[in-house]
């Protein structure tokens, strides 16, 4: 009787840290690789984005490496996972302006989860699509 709830006690905690270890935060939080441009796809441009959702604000960067833009008035909507952020970032001329990007999260149950909808920069409408990096 001992060995089997010493057993048992065992298998429950291996199913308990495999469920545990396969967690990969909240939908949001991560790394994003992608594109931006005109509608249709012709001349897109890279575009990297690091988000975090700590249970009350989503925070990120845009292009950490290059142009670093910090999210400004980004919110989330969970009922239906739409995510919308503005940045402050720099034209070709050198000039700051205010770009608007306002997506939706799909694919939610993978770890190749994306982001993609419309970016809005200097009065200019382009898409972005972006896809979650892996955590390993």
């Amino acid at each position: 009787m001992r060995t089997r709830t010493l057993h048992a006690a065992m298998l429950l905690a291996c199913g308990a840290a495999g469920t545990v270890l396969g967690q990969q935060g909240h939908p949001l939080t991560g790394s994003w690789h992608g594109v931006w441009g005109p509608p249709g796809g012709s001349d897109p441009m890279d575009l990297t984005v690091i988000m975090d959702w700590d249970g009350t604000a989503v925070t990120g960067l845009v292009n950490p490496l290059t142009d670093r833009a910090r999210f400004r008035n980004a919110e989330l909507d969970s009922s239906d996972w739409s995510v919308r952020f503005e940045v402050d970032v720099r034209n070709t001329s050198g000039q700051t302006v205010s770009c608007v990007a306002d997506g939706r999260l799909d694919r939610l149950g993978s770890d190749r989860r994306t982001l993609a909808g419309a970016w809005s920069c200097e009065g200019v409408q382009a898409e972005f699509h972006l896809t979650r990096d892996r955590d390993y």
